[in-house]
């Protein structure tokens, strides 16, 4: 089983000329927006010789291509630099706010796949049925509404009508966390399940199409066990990739989210970076999404290896090399 995962340094290395690139565009891409740091921290006070002061302290007075080297310089040096409205290093800023990310994206995932894997099997049970019309009924749903629609609906619905939620926050203790993060979760979940159900019923039509499905239901094998024991893991394998995938989009979703019902995590530290014009927190957070794709990207093949043991991404790496 382990000699199967030989690719993974590989595409560890393979990572490293992208994470490069990412911090090129990452820093390019911060300093393109419009306004000066400057004047944004200054506000009321801010005159062309305090601009001047305040810009030639931060650095902003430099080559833009000399900011990057001491930007890639501090990096290295595993400083991500110090916030130029919070008025303290980026990192603890980050680090702080990345569980709360983090947890949010698991119980998203979760809850996806709660409502997908049902659904799927249902409409992959009888093809153009009437509980098949519903899950596609479903997705176009939640493929049509935007994400952040879906998040004041369900506040207004399940957090001010029915008071079941709160309307926004983190909580304390590992329960209120959940119980907190459960309308934002859903909100992702939503926007995930539509991807997630149409691949896993295709799948599963076509696994349960095939010979061995009817050998084994030959051998008085049905229902939840078939369904559980020879039919999920086949049909999840082309899934795995998609969920990959959606995982990068979804960590993007989740940061307009967060805002939405006012999650202390990476979405709301960075919307009011923007604001702020605050480069370092921009630059980190853009930075960790970034590498977070990337990580996910190399867990999927784990995932699918595993799962597929056809499959032998390690001698695939080796020819190619």
């Amino acid at each position: 089983m382990l000699h199967r995962l030989r690719f993974v340094p590989g595409r560890i290395v393979q990572a490293i000329p992208v994470a490069i690139g990412v911090t090129i565009l990452v820093f390019l891409m911060s300093h393109l927006l419009p306004g000066n740091p400057a004047v944004a921290l200054l506000g009321d006070r801010a005159t062309p010789d305090r601009v001047a002061a305040l810009s030639k302290h931060l650095g902003l007075d430099k080559p833009l291509w000399l900011q990057y080297l001491i930007f890639l310089g501090n990096l290295l040096r595993g400083s991500l630099g110090e916030s130029l409205s919070y008025q303290q290093p980026v990192s603890g800023l980050v680090l702080h706010a990345v569980p709360v990310t983090l947890s949010l994206l698991l119980f998203a995932l979760v809850l996806s796949l709660l409502i997908s894997v049902p659904l799927a099997g249902l409409a992959a049970t009888r093809p153009g049925g009437a509980r098949d019309l519903a899950a596609r009924t479903f997705t176009l749903l939640g493929q049509g509404m935007p994400q952040f629609w879906v998040g004041i609906m369900l506040i207004l619905l399940l957090a001010v009508k029915v008071r079941a939620f709160p309307v926004g926050g983190y909580g304390d203790t590992a329960a209120d966390h959940l119980y907190y993060l459960f309308l934002p979760a859903l909100t992702l979940a939503i926007a995930m399940c539509p991807t997630i159900i149409r691949s896993l019923r295709a799948s599963t039509i076509q696994v349960l199409g095939s010979d061995y499905i009817g050998t084994a239901r030959s051998k008085g094998i049905a229902g939840a066990q078939l369904f559980r024991t020879h039919v999920l893991r086949n049909a999840a394998i082309p899934t795995v990739s998609i969920i990959g995938v959606n995982l990068g989009y979804l960590v993007g979703g989740s940061l307009v989210i967060e805002k939405v019902f006012a999650v202390p995590g990476l979405g709301s530290l960075m919307v009011n970076a923007i604001f702020a014009r605050d480069f370092p927190i921009i630059q980190a957070v853009a930075l960790f999404v970034a590498l977070f794709v990337v990580v996910v990207g190399i867990l999927t093949d784990i995932v699918y290896t595993l799962l597929d043991p056809r499959v032998d991404l390690a001698a695939a790496q080796g020819a190619a090399s």
